[in-house]
């Protein structure tokens, strides 16, 4: 039977999304209190929540996971201790 993945590992993209919007709205406030101009700050809004998305992609890309430790079991019916 496949291991199903659990609540984490599943809600993981809705965190990133999530960092990146609010992100999104720090920066759509910051423009808007600076210029007073709703156009600017909604296009620095999409612009920042794209910039964080493709930031945070390429972290997650750069990434390696960890080595399985010599002799650790694949599968507990493997019998390699």
């Amino acid at each position: 039977m496949a291991r199903q993945p659990d609540r984490i590992r599943k809600m993981a993209p809705v965190e990133y999304v999530a960092i990146a919007g609010v992100l999104a709205v720090f920066a759509f406030g910051t423009i808007l209190m600076v210029s007073r101009d709703v156009g600017l700050a909604s296009i620095g809004m999409g612009a920042t929540f794209v910039v964080v998305i493709m930031v945070i992609a390429m972290l997650l890309l750069a990434m390696k996971p960890n080595r399985v430790p010599e002799g650790q079991r694949d599968k507990p019916e493997s019998g390699n201790d």
